[in-house]
């Protein structure tokens, strides 16, 4: 059996395994479930996407499928081998798939998405706290992006972490605008936004 995503293509984490997959050139198929269904409770009893099927191997969480796509698969190593070189890079990659993930999706994006009032209003309270949190949030990714990529002077599974997230949180006016202030983070995701893996695994 090949590869298989199993998620929504828009959620950010599914997103982020797929452009490990496409990093390392590893063919795969996205089978878009949403979150919760019985497909996906079936290797995640949690209901989180994504999970993951490959030759027989189930598995979920998506550090755990981008680690083992970057392991499993030839192509170019995603983490450094060396672990004075790996240190940064795991670094980033937990802290933007909690810390991040948290403000810039669970707080932020998922807000405006999914919680509204009765008459379709968007509830804005999360949305007011996180907002207040944006400029130490930016600050942090825009030192941490000043070598070119997130923590490293090189494209790494960071990356992969932190751009669907990034792209995500422009499509809102405040995290527009938190972005575009900060220029070595614009300059960074404007850059990586031409890679393939990025272009080619955007939802439609």
């Amino acid at each position: 059996m090949g590869l298989e995503i199993i998620g929504i293509p828009r959620s950010n984490f599914v997103r982020t395994v797929r452009m490990c997959a496409e990093e390392k050139g590893v063919p795969h198929e996205n089978i878009a479930e949403m979150p919760h269904s019985d497909a996906v409770k079936a290797i995640n009893p949690q209901g989180q996407v994504p999970v993951m099927r490959h030759d027989g191997l189930e598995l979920c969480e998506s550090q755990a499928i981008a680690r083992y796509i970057d392991t499993a698969f030839d192509g170019p190593p995603l983490v450094p081998t060396e672990p004075r070189a790996a240190a940064p890079i795991n670094r980033w990659v937990a802290a933007t798939a909690v810390g991040v993930d948290q403000l810039l999706m669970r707080n932020y994006v998922v807000e405006y998405v999914f919680h509204k009032d009765e008459d379709g209003q968007v509830v804005r309270t999360k949305i007011d706290r996180a907002i207040k949190r944006f400029p130490r949030m930016m600050a942090m990714l825009e030192s941490a992006v000043a070598d070119g990529y997130l923590g490293s002077s090189e494209f790494s599974m960071a990356d992969c972490f932190l751009m669907p997230i990034l792209n995500a949180t422009q499509l809102f006016p405040e995290g527009q605008e938190a972005v575009a202030g900060s220029p070595a983070l614009k300059a960074y995701f404007d850059k990586v936004a031409e890679r393939d893996s990025f272009k080619n695994t955007a939802p439609e």
